[in-house]
């Protein structure tokens, strides 16, 4: 978890200009520090997702379902928790803190997820990511391929979204019934 957490705080890094590097309210000697909160924001926020049950919210994201990142659950939860620990750590307004979660949190995820889905680019791997992220629950699973499938249109049903029942038609090989082993896995998997 720790080098994801490193390769993590350099994205951030990269993406910081405006929001926090360049940023008055935050003063000089703690912009690494505020790079090191939203670095741990996105991580603690991906694995409160997971482990709330939000499967399907990182899962989407990572397969580019979320046309606008913005609109994700899980960018909203990792925005909320960068806000408060802004306003808390560094005493920046409510609207200060905002204006650094709504631009460099979207950025961030963006790039984290263009850069697991280049084939050329092993900084990071989806599949470590999630195996991190879950604790290793996600180890006997092949993320990619999931994701891949996912992003490449599994809804089953045409209702724009992968729901379970998609799922289940993708694990059980048809559109009814339970699925089995592995359906069972995924759905159980963060309970």
């Amino acid at each position: 978890l720790q080098h994801m957490l490193d390769q993590l705080i350099n994205l951030v890094k990269e993406n910081a200009g405006q929001a926090i590097l360049n940023n008055a309210a935050i003063p000089a000697e703690r912009k690494e520090e505020a790079v090191q909160v939203a670095g741990d924001s996105v991580i603690g926020g991906l694995q409160q997702a997971l482990s709330q049950g939000n499967v399907m919210d990182v899962v989407n994201m990572f397969a580019g379902r979320s046309s606008n990142l913005q609109e994700n659950p899980v960018t909203n939860q990792i925005s909320g928790s960068l806000i408060n620990q802004m306003a808390s750590k560094f005493g920046l307004s409510n609207s200060q803190a905002s204006g650094i979660a709504g631009s460099l949190i979207p950025t961030v995820l963006g790039q984290l997820i263009k850069r697991t889905n280049d084939p050329n680019d092993n900084g990071f791997n989806v599949q470590d990511i999630f195996n991190q992220l879950s604790g290793g629950k996600t180890s006997g699973l092949n993320v990619g391929a999931i994701i891949s499938k996912l992003s490449s249109g599994l809804d089953q049903d045409g209702d724009g979204d992968v729901d379970m029942q998609d799922l289940m038609s993708m694990f059980a090989g048809s559109g009814s019934g339970g699925g089995g082993g592995l359906f069972d896995k995924v759905k159980n998997m963060f309970k």
